[in-house]
């Protein structure tokens, strides 16, 4: 539903917050044996609509996203975070009212000594 014209645009803020989910990821042969854990947090600027009216078409639905960000898990090896985080990115920023995306994607299980290791990005539809 294309949102009304209106000026200045108002935004909301919508987020995904520690998604931990197998994903086979990694550049190594024992990443490509075995799936490992993944934290996904995803942080949304969207477009508000300007009557919200307790209606779900009227959001960014983070369920919606979700479902998608698994499904970009699902799809199968991956070798780089770096990869996987600009899938997630492009899922989000496929709702028009996604003005700008931050992805942040943990390993959890590859170093003992360290909670986990991983990439942040940032892309905005104007970068499109």
């Amino acid at each position: 539903m294309p949102l009304p014209n209106i000026a200045p645009a108002r935004t909301m803020r919508v987020f995904i917050r520690d998604l931990v989910l197998p994903c086979s990821i990694g550049i190594h042969q024992h990443e490509r044996l075995a799936q490992q854990r993944v934290q996904i947090n995803v942080e949304l600027t969207c477009l508000e609509h300007p009557a919200i009216n307790d209606d779900v078409d009227n959001v960014v639905c983070y369920a919606t996203a979700v479902m998608g960000i698994k499904a970009v898990v699902a799809d199968g090896h991956i070798n780089l975070v770096e990869t996987l985080a600009e899938r997630v990115a492009d899922v989000c920023l496929a709702d028009h009212r996604v003005l700008c995306a931050k992805i942040r994607i943990d390993k959890l299980d590859v170093f003992k000594e360290a909670y986990s290791v991983g990439v942040e990005i940032e892309r905005s539809r104007a970068g499109r």
